[in-house]
């Protein structure tokens, strides 16, 4: 790894290190590589330590996806569906668990600078160190300045592409783990596929 980007690698782990939580609106772009369409979204993402998401998509209709406690919730609340599955968080790439505090994405990852004329930040190729049918690269927007992520952008192994960006950063807001209960109606269908695993 170049001198220059081990630098901003090192600045940008340190700064979710000590980020004990945070907030932020996101607009996310995924491009089907064999439709060539891209579908568009957008809301808002809580992440807080050790190992909790929340993503509120808002548009173009309204979901809501939570990992906590191991496991995964996804709700659906104009199709009334509620599906809860298992994730081990020991399992996931360092390329999302590295904004959780934890993951040394250098560990996983060959990292190189790339050249981007229109990129706001610093743009940082992450090839996996080894094969990973999840994904064949993650591309990071690094804000030279904060160390934040801009974008985090996953290439998949058929080269479609998962493109998020991220504004309005609020870090270390304390946020209460209220926030990651899921409230659903009486008469939302719930699909437990953790009972099905055990």
């Amino acid at each position: 790894m170049a001198p220059d980007v081990k630098a901003l690698v090192d600045r940008m782990q340190a700064f979710y290190e000590r980020t004990s939580d945070f907030t932020a609106g996101f607009r996310q772009e995924y491009t089907y590589q064999i439709a060539r369409r891209t579908q568009s979204s957008s809301g808002k993402v809580l992440f807080l330590k050790p190992a909790m998401m929340r993503w509120e998509y808002e548009k173009p209709s309204r979901k809501v996806f939570v990992l906590a406690a191991e496991k995964a919730y996804a709700y659906d609340p104009e199709a009334l569906t509620l599906t809860i599955t298992n994730v081990k968080t020991n399992e996931l790439s360092a390329s999302v668990t590295f904004l959780m505090g934890v993951g040394r994405l250098e560990n996983e990852f060959s990292i190189a600078r790339a050249d981007c004329p229109s990129c706001k930040g610093v743009l940082l190729e992450l090839a996996p160190l080894r094969p990973d049918q999840r994904f064949r690269m993650v591309k990071l927007e690094v804000d030279p300045q904060t160390a934040q992520v801009l974008k985090s952008t996953v290439v998949d192994p058929d080269g479609s592409q998962n493109a998020i960006s991220f504004f309005d950063l609020k870090t270390n807001q304390g946020i209460s783990k209220d926030q990651f209960k899921l409230k659903t109606t009486d008469d939302t269908h719930v699909i437990d596929l953790t009972k099905a695993a055990k």
